[in-house]
Formats: C-alpha cells, structure tokens, sequence
C-alpha cells in the first residue's frame, strides 16, 4: 500500500513539472508573438575597401570617388585610400 502512495506521488510530481514546463514556454511565446515578416531594414552594413571591416552605413565615412561612393569604417582607412590612389 505504501509505495502505491509513493508511486501516485511521484506521478503527480511529474505530471505537475510537465505541465508547468509545457504553460511557461506558451507564455514566452505569446509574449514574443509571431515574428514580423513586415520589418524593414534600418541600414545595412558596407565593406571598407582598406581594412575589409563591416560597417553600418549610417555610420561609415564616405567618399565620392569617380562617380562612385565609397564608404570607409574611419577617417584613417579613408586617407590611406586617398594616398594609395595618388601613388598610382
């Protein structure tokens, strides 16, 4: 008769455990909801042509370059690009 008792216990722990697992990752999707195919894109991120870093373009420094703009993750990169087309 005792470990009856356990046993209907232990069950009854673990259907408890399961179900509040299963109740919690509902909540956590319902408050996150469904993701958002409508989002558009706040900036986008450009190559410094000298280092290869990857910078926001909101961010970068740019450069009108015959005819073309080029963007730079500082004014360092920049200059060294200036110098590197005037050596040629």
């Amino acid at each position: 008769m005792l470990r009856f008792v356990i046993l209907a216990v232990l069950v009854f722990i673990a259907y408890r455990l399961l179900v509040g697992s299963l109740k919690g990752r509902r909540e956590v999707e319902k408050k996150a909801g469904p993701p958002n195919s409508d989002a558009k894109v706040s900036d986008v991120l450009v190559e410094d042509p000298v280092c290869h870093t990857l910078v926001p373009r909101q961010q970068a420094i740019h450069l009108q370059h015959k005819g073309e703009i080029i963007y730079f993750c500082s004014e360092k990169c920049c200059n060294i690009f200036i110098q590197q087309g005037e050596e040629k």
